[in-house]
């Protein structure tokens, strides 16, 4: 798809209504974990401002599923946006739509900035199409063109800030979201091969779409982590205590023997494993072939045989996607196996193989044990919209950001 520039638009005293993704979580004291998202977003509004345009941001914040949450209120993300642009003005309303927000938009000034309350507190945003088409049209009288720099949601399914909207008004795509879109359409039109996905996850439900598509488009598929269980209990091993979706069993099989044809992606499973029984960085653990998992033992991480194996196709792979540590990360004790197919991917790259990266518990293992990104060709900043994007699926949020034929 062919977008319009940002760079190219007449936006002095313009209101520009912009979709960030500022959805960041608060420690126990209340205060943000991290300001990454918005810093991410920091060029195009920079850019606006230069411009002279008159910003109305929005965001959601966690999923409080259309009720009112102070907890997930964006006025702590405005607060400390004040921090990061210290000369600009920024005002926060309570309010997301409304006359209030109306006269509060209407009223702003050249390079100033109105951050409005928490998209997600509207049962629109997510509503039935007719709740959300009638969401977006309330959020498009605050301003007189749209900006989307939100990749992360910008999925399969709709949202009102980020589909309703954008056809309502002249829709440009931000900085980032632009050149994460091309870098990734990239890849999706000629890729190095072979290609390699490496994928885990708690949920099959989110990941199955995206294994059928690279049985097609890929070459192997390398699993990890609770959906590395399910398989292998599709291929009649214990699994212990371990976590693993029952009902996902059969589909499993199904896919491993698609993945068995010549010319589909082969399906790679562990053959052996790290167990324990508990997972608590104290507890002893042992690194078995599958056949000798049993009674209370936890898969916690792919076992040393496994990340071998993995390493050999890694190395001579010319693309590599990667979204899901391999284990229980969180402990360092089950991280082994996520650090070895990191510092994997990183050596290939500097051989000229294009490596993405993306996904949340992905980037928050780099920052846990700071193992550096900047070894890998692209970093995304969405997992499920950047595996979805490179599966071939319509995303309708970019499509509504697409030229229009005049």
């Amino acid at each position: 798809m062919q977008y319009p520039l940002l760079k190219e638009a007449k936006l002095k005293g313009k209101r520009v209504l912009v979709r960030v993704d500022h959805n960041i979580e608060t420690d126990a004291a209340g205060k943000l974990k991290s300001d990454k998202k918005i810093r991410a977003s920091l060029p195009t509004l920079q850019l606006l401002l230069s411009q002279g345009a008159r910003l109305i941001l929005m965001t959601h914040v966690g999923r409080p599923k259309g009720k009112q949450d102070p907890k997930l209120s964006t006025k702590l993300v405005a607060e400390h946006l004040k921090t990061l642009l210290p000369a600009v003005k920024i005002t926060h309303t309570t309010d997301t739509i409304g006359p209030k927000v109306e006269q509060l938009a209407a009223a702003l000034k050249d390079g100033e900035i109105l951050y409005v309350e928490n998209v997600r507190f509207s049962a629109g945003e997510e509503g039935k199409p007719a709740e959300q088409a009638a969401f977006g049209k309330e959020l498009a009288k605050l301003g007189e063109v749209y900006v989307n720099e939100a990749f992360p949601v910008c999925h399969t399914y709709e949202e009102a800030s980020t589909c309703a909207v954008a056809r309502l008004l002249p829709a440009y795509p931000g900085l980032n979201l632009l050149h994460e879109s091309q870098t990734l359409q990239s890849v999706l039109d000629d890729p190095r091969r072979p290609v390699t996905l490496i994928i885990s996850g708690a949920k099959m439900e989110t990941k199955i779409p995206v294994i059928q598509s690279f049985l097609n488009k890929g070459d192997d598929i390398l699993l990890g982590g609770c959906i590395a269980n399910t398989f292998i209990a599709a291929r009649g091993f214990e699994v212990g205590t371990s976590k693993y979706e029952e009902d996902k069993v059969e589909l499993s099989q199904e896919l491993m023997l698609e993945g068995e044809k010549e010319e589909l992606a082969d399906i790679h499973v562990p053959r052996d494993v790290v167990v324990a029984t508990e997972a608590t960085e104290a507890v002893e653990k042992l690194d078995l072939p599958l056949e000798n998992v049993t009674g209370d033992m936890m898969i916690l991480d792919v076992g040393k045989v496994t990340v071998e194996r993995y390493k050999k196709i890694i190395a001579k792979s010319g693309t590599i996607i990667w979204n899901g540590p391999l284990g229980m990360y969180e402990l360092n004790r089950f991280s082994h196996g996520t650090k070895r197919i990191a510092e994997a991917i990183v050596e290939v790259t500097k051989h000229g193989a294009v490596s993405i990266v993306g996904g949340g518990d992905t980037i928050d293992f780099h920052k846990r044990y700071d193992y550096p990104t900047d070894g890998y060709t692209f970093v995304s900043t969405g997992g499920g919209a950047m595996l979805e994007m490179l599966s071939g699926e319509e995303m309708p949020a970019l499509k509504a950001l697409a030229k229009r034929e005049k």
